[in-house]
């Protein structure tokens, strides 16, 4: 997604208004069904205010919606929705609670700081956060060479 919220909301439509929008995007594709109706989703994409926002532009795919139990009011299965976001900063996951994103993990080098930064609402931060491994050569090797040869995420 272009675009997502601290309930695991999407953006994968318009940049802007819908009506006027500043970019305009490919859509769902699909996505929009796999996050209504699948029991754990995961969102990959870059870390930045940009595109984690307080407001998304447009709903394309639901998330949490807008917190404990709105999904089941919306009609979508129960037990359904985001899972973890994985970025090139850090992996997230949600509060069972709130249904808000929080902070699980860094990746190496990088900063509780460095990535409530580039986040542009507020990520609940647990008292303990792990640190991701770093990948061996051959998971490089296989992730540059395999799995995105075209290096749309690495």
């Amino acid at each position: 997604g272009a675009q997502i919220d601290m309930y695991g909301n999407l953006n994968s439509t318009v940049i802007g208004p819908h009506d006027r929008p500043k970019v305009r995007l490919p859509g769902s594709g699909g996505a929009n069904d796999i996050g209504s109706s699948c029991w754990k989703t995961i969102a990959i994409m870059q870390h930045t205010r940009q595109r984690f926002v307080q407001k998304l532009d447009f709903l394309t795919t639901a998330g949490y919606l807008t917190g404990p139990g709105a999904r089941e009011a919306a009609g979508l299965p129960r037990g359904t929705g985001p899972y973890r976001v994985v970025t090139n900063l850090a992996l997230m996951g949600y509060d069972e609670a709130t249904c808000r994103m929080k902070l699980l993990a860094t990746n190496p080098g990088v900063t509780v700081e460095q990535v409530i930064e580039n986040t542009g609402f507020e990520l609940i931060i647990p008292d303990k956060i792990g640190v991701n491994d770093p990948p061996t050569e051959r998971e490089l090797m296989l992730l540059r060479n395999e799995i995105d040869p075209n290096h749309l995420y690495i």
